[in-house]
């Protein structure tokens, strides 16, 4: 059984930082892109990053300049690093991934979430 486990969510203040990480486990084969996504109350689900398995990354045009995304392949995890974070970044982050489990073929998975709160 392959998931994902997010953790890193807290409360913080504007300008402050935070780093999220995102660990896969179970009989993998290998991943390809891991990303990070969000939900604010009331919003639908949006992407924040994705990162290849070659390393391309991408970013919406909201987070750029302030939001990093990198992976560690041998220990099958994620992280985003936050910077000066703003109250509008508040939401639960969710962990997706396209894992490739054995055997079988890659399938897209979703971690459990983790809140993100920035106070003014």
């Amino acid at each position: 059984q392959v998931q994902l486990v997010e953790s890193g969510g807290d409360l913080v203040q504007a300008g402050g930082s935070l780093r999220l990480t995102c660990t896969a486990s179970g009989s993998i084969f290998s991943i390809n892109v891991m990303g990070w996504y969000r939900q604010a109350p009331g919003k639908q689900r949006e992407l924040v990053a994705l990162i290849s398995g070659d390393g391309i990354r991408n970013y919406t045009d909201s987070v750029k300049g302030r939001f990093t995304i990198f992976r560690d392949s041998r220990k099958n995890t994620v992280y985003l690093q936050m910077n000066s974070l703003k109250p509008e970044d508040t939401a639960v982050y969710y962990c997706n991934a396209d894992i490739r489990a054995i055997p079988g073929r890659y399938t897209n998975y979703w971690g459990q979430g983790t809140q993100v709160t920035v106070s003014s």
